[in-house]
């Protein structure tokens, strides 16, 4: 079996399969709802706006999917944008709703800040979430590669996994269940980041 990369013509697609071919994941690039829910785990890819990604989405009927896959206990993992439609809302380009998975907004990292962050930043892991496999053989405090003018402001505290301070703290992983989310860019992120999705393919139990 293997996992289902979503294909809305996000722009790091071809990034991402690569970062997970490097490390001999066995992948399917779809945009199929069927077989989101009929794969073993799932990654959704993003850069962007979340507008642009929820419109893709909808018209590909895979909201309902992603949903339905998440509900079902399948392991998830969101990149980038990709964690930011988890939201209930952004309002990126004016207030619109996202997949409300997650309590929370997207908002614009302030104003008085160099927009987007580009480059390395320290990921810092919550207390509760350090020990979790998603990390393993990541030292706390490392660094990973991001490209955003947005961020996640989660309403529930035990959804952060991590933070990264960029003029403000603001969460950079979630985890809730079988979902994890990332702002940062896994896979440009170089020994840490293959880590992280090798990491992934493990708790995800796909061989």
């Amino acid at each position: 079996m293997s996992i289902a990369v979503i294909d809305y013509g996000a722009g790091n697609l071809r990034s991402v399969v690569r970062a997970f071919q490097r490390i001999g994941a066995p992948l399917e690039v779809t945009n199929d709802p069927d077989a989101v829910l009929a794969a073993p785990a799932v990654v959704l890819p993003g850069v962007g706006a979340t507008r642009d990604t929820m419109q893709s989405l909808e018209r590909l009927a895979l909201v309902a999917a992603i949903h339905e896959a998440i509900a079902r206990g399948t392991p998830f993992l969101g990149i980038c944008v990709g964690m930011q439609v988890l939201c209930e809302q952004s309002e990126e380009f004016g207030p619109h709703p996202c997949l409300g998975i997650v309590g929370g907004a997207v908002r614009r990292l302030p104003s008085d800040l160099k927009v987007p962050q580009i480059g390395w930043n320290q990921v810092c892991y919550t207390p509760h979430a350090a020990q979790h496999p998603l990390f393993a053989g990541i030292d706390d405090g490392s660094d990973f590669y991001f490209v955003h003018s947005y961020y996640c402001d989660l309403s529930d505290e035990r959804d952060i996994a991590a933070t990264t301070t960029y003029g403000i703290a603001f969460p950079s992983a979630l985890i809730r269940g079988n979902l994890a989310a990332v702002q940062f860019h896994p896979e440009k992120s170089g020994r840490c980041g293959l880590q992280l999705l090798t990491n992934f393919v493990r708790w995800a139990g796909v061989a």
